[in-house]
């Protein structure tokens, strides 16, 4: 298969403004090819990593990515996909946001030795240029009343749309414009939400270059999961890149966690497994459900792609002690990473009791139901069970003089600190 028929294969293309005329560009030229992303945040998500795991399939096809980090769309906001205005940011926030999402695309797309992309941010071509040259050189060449037939204005008129958000389409036009003739790029990629900023750019590059200059737009489907929700959310919030903010462990059980209906197409989207890898997968969830090979496989690939093979053997580790209860063989950051999110408190140094700390720690309701639960043996410290009512716990029996996992029963989890540690 080539890419785009790779892509078809994989469920990854929505829309194309010229497929015949890409297939054959492609078929004879490597294609330099973009993709942005606005730095609204200090990190990515995995929603953002929906068009640019495309980008990625590309430069694994021997073409030539370029990321496009938008420090200057990203300070006045796209409102593709808002029903709203959005706050803007200071600029010193969003130029900070900008090289953090920088170094993330850098890990992800630097991972060959023989890499070919570049990295580009839409402030540097657009810091210098005048109001009057704005609407003289670029505004002319656009239609009002074009523009407010795209979806991403059309669907903001009843509700109000501002001039500096109008404008953000003709912002990315210009990038596409600039690309295509600084850098030869000839394909625009972006989320289903982005097809009329895409179109805005074609339209604004024949009109320069001609009509018969060859550039592409190609969008990507939106992603829902089987019970038609949006697919990146859970309850705790985004799952993000930043190992700080979604700990590899976290990462990990995300992705083996996905549904038998979903997780197929996640394995089409998100690896870089071939057909006939995947569709033996796919013969496991439909014969052996029960064993979750195709989401331990995708929970691999995924952390190993993103946090690479130290922060998967990590997320393993972690995985495997809560299932066999071996707590005691992690090691503190292991700890942070697998219990940071579980209820917990703070307890000092000095020890106690083990029924009377149960209860200072809140892990308990009263003293009564703490030596009862300690006499069932439903009380584990570290993995192991403890059923001496008198035993005396301090910051000795925490791991790395920092940490005391404590389970009650069969699931409930409690994290506790020790003070100054």
């Amino acid at each position: 298969m080539n890419i785009i028929e790779e892509l078809e294969w994989r469920g990854a293309i929505n829309q194309q403004t010229d497929e015949d005329g890409l297939k054959a560009y492609i078929k004879d030229n490597k294609i330099s090819l973009y993709c942005g992303v606005d730095p609204t945040g200090d990190s990515l998500h995995i929603g953002h990593l929906i068009p640019f795991m495309v980008l990625k399939r590309f430069q694994l096809a021997g073409h030539r990515p370029v990321i496009l980090i938008g420090g200057a769309t990203g300070s006045i906001g796209d409102p593709s996909g808002k029903s709203e205005e959005r706050n803007l940011q200071t600029m010193e926030q969003v130029e900070d946001n900008a090289r953090k999402l920088a170094s993330q695309m850098e890990n992800l797309f630097l991972k060959e030795k023989d890499a070919d992309f570049r990295m580009v941010n839409n402030y540097d071509w657009t810091k210098n240029l005048t109001l009057l040259d704005f609407l003289r050189n670029i505004g002319k060449r656009f239609n009002v009343n074009t523009m407010i037939k795209k979806d991403i204005v059309a669907s903001r008129l009843e509700t109000g749309i501002s001039f500096t958000e109008f404008s953000y389409q003709i912002l990315q036009s210009m990038d596409f414009l600039h690309l295509f003739e600084n850098e030869d790029v000839r394909l625009q990629i972006g989320g289903a939400d982005q097809w009329g900023n895409i179109t805005s750019g074609l339209e604004l590059i024949r009109k320069e270059a001609g009509a018969d200059a060859e550039a592409f737009g190609l969008t990507i489907p939106l992603m829902l999961k089987s019970d038609g929700t949006k697919f990146g959310k859970t309850a705790g919030g985004a799952i993000w890149l930043d190992p700080e903010k979604t700990s590899p462990y976290e990462f990990y059980q995300f992705w083996l966690n996905q549904n038998d209906a979903d997780v197929v197409k996640y394995l089409k989207y998100f690896t870089f497994l071939n057909k006939e890898e995947i569709e033996a997968l796919e013969e496991k969830v439909a014969t052996q459900p029960e064993k979750r090979e195709a989401q331990r496989r995708l929970a691999e690939e995924m952390t190993t792609f993103v946090h690479g093979q130290t922060g998967l053997q990590d997320a393993q580790t972690i995985t495997e002690a809560l299932f066999s209860g071996n707590i005691q063989d992690l090691s503190a950051k292991q700890i942070e990473q697998g219990f940071g999110n579980m209820p917990g408190s703070t307890m000092p140094k000095e020890g106690n009791n083990l029924a009377v700390w149960l209860v200072d720690a809140g892990i308990e309701g009263s003293r009564r139901q703490s030596r009862e639960d300690i006499n069932n043996g439903a009380i584990y410290i570290n993995g192991q069970r403890l059923q001496d009512v008198d035993y005396e716990i301090s910051a000795a029996d925490a791991i790395e003089g920092k940490y005391i996992v404590v389970r009650r029963g069969k699931k409930k989890y409690f994290l506790v600190t020790i003070e100054g540690a």
